[in-house]
């Protein structure tokens, strides 16, 4: 059997306990799972990983990147074979990325576009798309995805006017028939209104580099946006999903929210806990210039608030928003910082940084930690326990995890696809040993072992659970029209 693996000797951890066991792969599934007190043989011909010392866990699942996404004038350094491997190195099996169509360009189109361009993804992904304009082919087309296609999730950006920005009136229709169709509607939320206007401030104001950037998208822009959005979500009964949340006043919104009972989810950038808003006044404009992305870096007394937010479930998952651009395609923006294409990269650094400030600084327990990173991803999602656990039937997506291997991060021996990285000299400790992607070994002992064109779509159904604004609907079911004597109208004259 020469297509099996064993994993012996290692601690696995889930998002609900931590034990010793070993594991016997065969083919892409976990086959068997042996606890300390058992024994598990291993058949002839499989290969034997000796994980002592190590931490055996599910494969990290990024779900917000963004590969070779056509933005701002040019188009993302990353393409879907680079990240994906650059992913693998650092421990992630699964990205979730974002189709994202032009004001009137088809949502199925854009969907049938972003898959061929995925073909070449070394690991699994999944795919969300973006709604930018509504008619009703939006609306039968995002029926179609969701049946045929496995897209369970949409995405709304409150942000970027004359480009991509859903007003209010689309955010209702799509909401409400995402709700119809049992599907999570995911918001990028900053006043798009409200940043256009102030860009045009600062900017006649004479600040014209990176340091306006974080001046014309300020933290009461998202506040304000995240609590509009909640409220819509909460008046039609929809479930809603908020990327990238960087500052305490849209955590207050989520949290406020969940605290009356309302179901919306929030993630968290593993960049957004550790680095702050000082990166901008570097006086060297590219190194500025490589930490615009939105929402901004935030004033550091934030990232109390944000890590505060994952440690009590207010904030459920890591991401990274991984959006590459060159330092040339940075420099499009010399001279005004509007024109400066946003994105950061990261996909590869994401579980290191948090194990490291996570983990090892006490904030988060090993079993957090595979929550935060995969586990409620995969919940979410729904693709759980297919994806996000190390069970008897899952897919054999695997990090072994040497929380003892130190690494300096840099662009100078990074595998992503850009010429900085926003962690440049970062120490790290804690890395995967190896990656497991559906049973095979795609990174080893620092050694990138991807093939191109190896990862599968991943399909994710509509929740089974119907979610479609029930609360209006039962309102509805039990309130008649009061019986009344309506007043005869004036006669003129």
């Amino acid at each position: 059997m020469t297509d099996a693996i064993v994993i012996r000797g290692g601690t696995v951890v889930t998002a609900d306990d931590e034990r010793r066991a070993d594991l016997l792969i065969v083919g892409e599934t976990i086959a068997a799972i042996a606890e300390e007190d058992e024994t598990l043989d291993a058949p002839g011909g499989a290969r034997v990983i000796d994980a002592s010392g190590a931490f055996v866990m599910p494969g990290g699942i990024d779900p917000h990147t963004h590969m070779e996404l056509p933005f701002m004038g040019t188009v993302a350094s990353e393409d879907f074979f680079t990240g994906t491997s650059a992913a693998a190195a650092g421990g992630t099996t699964m990205a979730i990325d974002f189709v994202i169509p032009d004001p009137q360009e088809p949502l199925l189109a854009a969907f049938h576009k972003w898959r061929g361009w995925a073909e070449k993804a070394a690991c699994d992904y999944g795919l969300h798309v973006a709604v930018t304009w509504w008619d009703k082919s939006v609306h039968d087309d995002m029926g179609t995805l969701t049946r045929e296609h496995g897209v369970n999730s949409f995405k709304h950006f409150m942000a970027y006017k004359g480009a991509i920005m859903c007003d209010d009136e689309v955010l209702i229709n799509s909401f409400r028939r995402a709700g119809d169709l049992g599907a999570l509607c995911t918001v990028h939320a900053e006043n798009g209104e409200l940043v256009w206007a102030l860009q045009q401030a600062v900017f006649e104001a004479g600040i014209t580099g990176p340091e306006g950037h974080p001046l014309s998208r300020p933290p009461e822009v998202e506040g304000e946006a995240a609590n509009r959005v909640i409220r819509i979500a909460e008046v039609l009964g929809v479930p809603v999903y908020l990327v990238h949340t960087s500052c305490i006043d849209a955590l207050e919104a989520v949290t406020r929210a969940r605290l009356e009972g309302q179901r919306v989810f929030a993630e968290v950038l593993a960049q957004h806990l550790v680095i702050d808003d000082s990166v901008y006044r570097d006086p060297d404009w590219d190194k500025a210039a490589h930490h615009v992305m939105s929402p901004p870096f935030r004033p550091k007394h934030h990232q109390d608030a944000l890590w505060a937010g994952l440690q009590s479930g207010m904030l459920q998952t890591t991401a990274t928003d991984h959006c590459c651009f060159c330092t040339p395609q940075k420099r499009m923006g010399l001279g005004d910082f509007r024109k400066i294409p946003n994105g950061t990269n990261g996909i590869e650094d994401r579980m290191a940084v948090l194990w490291h400030h996570g983990v090892r600084t006490g904030k988060l327990t090993a079993s957090e930690f595979v929550a935060a990173t995969s586990t409620n991803a995969a919940k979410i999602f729904n693709i759980y326990p297919q994806k996000g656990s190390v069970r008897v039937g899952a897919d054999a997506d695997l990090v072994i995890w040497d929380p003892s291997k130190r690494r300096t991060i840099s662009a100078k021996t990074h595998n992503q696809n850009i010429d900085f990285s926003i962690y440049e000299g970062m120490e790290v400790i804690g890395n995967p040993a190896f990656t497991l992607s559906r049973g095979r070994v795609v990174y080893e002992d620092g050694e990138l072992k991807t093939t191109r064109g190896a990862g599968r779509y991943v399909e994710r159904p509509c929740h089974a659970t119907y979610w479609a604004a029930q609360n209006l609907r039962n309102d509805l079911a039990r309130v008649r029209p009061v019986e009344r004597v309506l007043p005869e109208p004036e006669q003129e004259g």
